[in-house]
């Protein structure tokens, strides 16, 4: 099954940004410039923000309290007041996230993430025989509008800024043309990319891919190089009407010494759902720049060993091993960018 795109009016905004940004990259200006410069946040915004911080304490702590006292005015049966309890849980963590974090817009989407999984309990709520079905519809309809109130102080706060972006760098011990090669050949990226499934190579520097998607799916799109500078850089984005708008670059530079080579990746993506979606996926563990870290460790041991070296399992959520790449020391972290 196939998701599709959701990025809406955000599209053609989030090209443009890619085409810069991938421009100065293949004329090696600053790699790791910034390329994405929020607008001033307008008063009224923070204000908005603000109000809503303290509208998550309240009510979380109101659902913390006394969950069978929210239970009853928004018709949900009383037996779902522990789920009621873990919602003001993090309702208040939203709330403490706006007034602490520096870059409330992040906290704002969290908020909106919440908001997602608040609609849900609600729909399921109102599937129990004994739900009263009048009070859960005057409860989704306020939810509705706070889900409103956030994405707009969200999207003021955020400046433009569309997307998720993620960067990584390693080194490895072989030369720079050696590893070109090898990353140019882009059937190769499914070795070491774990949520890739395949990619394959199509004529005039075109590709397909195939990606894991949410909920067990797949998400695919067809790719072309923008810039390939053989044994330094190639850069590539995702065509029109793709399933995932989603642009990358690698930059291959000779470690000092003649010790192999520094491999630095930047990789754009609106994912399905837009920044709703993104922000569910970093709840529930997939943080972009962590999976692209671990990436590029197993790339690190296809190119070193041949194959990625299993060690460290981690219990993800469902109880099975999520087997992760080993992690020697990382001098990958420690390049100045």
């Amino acid at each position: 099954m196939v998701a599709r795109q959701q990025t809406g009016g955000t599209a053609q905004t989030f090209r443009r940004q890619q085409d810069s940004q991938y421009a100065s990259v293949s004329n090696e200006t600053n790699y790791n410039s910034e390329r994405f410069e929020p607008g001033l946040p307008s008063t009224n915004a923070k204000r908005l923000a603000k109000g809503l911080g303290w509208f998550s304490l309240a009510l979380g702590t109101t659902e913390l309290l006394a969950p069978k006292f929210i239970a009853r005015i928004s018709g949900v049966p009383e037996r779902r007041a522990g789920m009621i309890r873990w919602i003001g849980l993090c309702e208040i963590a939203s709330g403490v996230s706006i007034f602490a974090q520096k870059n409330t817009a992040g906290a704002l989407w969290s908020r909106v993430a919440g908001d997602a999984l608040n609609l849900t309990s609600l729909g399921i709520a109102c599937t129990s025989p004994d739900a009263k079905r009048g009070r859960i519809t005057f409860a989704t309809a306020n939810v509705l509008a706070l889900t409103a109130l956030d994405m707009i102080a969200a999207r003021q706060l955020s400046g433009g800024k569309t997307g998720v972006h993620a960067n990584a760098s390693c080194i490895v011990n072989r030369d720079p043309d050696e590893v070109y090669s090898f990353w140019r050949d882009f059937r190769n990226l499914p070795r070491f990319m774990d949520h890739l499934v395949s990619v394959d190579e199509l004529a005039e520097g075109r590709s397909h891919w195939v990606a894991k998607g949410p909920a067990g799916m797949t998400v695919e799109w067809d790719a072309m190089i923008v810039a390939d500078d053989p044994g330094r850089v190639i850069t590539w984005r995702s065509l029109e009407n793709s399933d995932v708008d989603n642009a990358g670059a690698v930059r291959f530079e000779p470690a000092p010494g003649g010790r192999g080579t520094i491999i630095k990746v930047n990789i754009q993506y609106n994912p399905p759902g837009g920044v709703v979606g993104a922000t569910v996926a970093k709840l529930f563990g997939e943080e972009p720049n962590q999976q692209l870290e671990d990436d590029m460790r197993r790339f690190k041991q296809v190119m070193e060993v041949g194959e990625v070296v299993v060690s460290d399992a981690t219990i993800n959520g469902t109880g099975y091993f999520d087997q992760r790449p080993a992690q020697p020391l990382d001098q990958g972290r420690r390049i100045q960018e």
